[in-house]
């Protein structure tokens, strides 16, 4: 089964449907980035992007370290 996730980004609503199992974590996510009972301009949702990539990278970082540990 799917979920509806909605969000309006320069006055415009977006909605995204998402497995239920993932759209839990998912609403957490956006509720920590975003106004969800507003609108969200550009800039915020840039923020948001480069925010999640940089987690993103520094988990990387992180698993490969793991991951030479056991190579060695």
């Amino acid at each position: 089964m799917s979920k509806k996730i909605g969000l309006y980004i320069g006055g415009r609503r977006f909605d995204i449907d998402v497995d239920d199992e993932f759209a839990n974590f998912l609403k957490v996510q956006i509720e920590s980035d975003f106004n969800i009972e507003g609108n969200n301009e550009l800039k915020s949702v840039m923020q948001a992007y480069v925010r999640k990539t940089y987690e993103l990278y520094i988990q990387n970082k992180d698993v490969k370290s793991i991951l030479d540990k056991f190579e060695k």
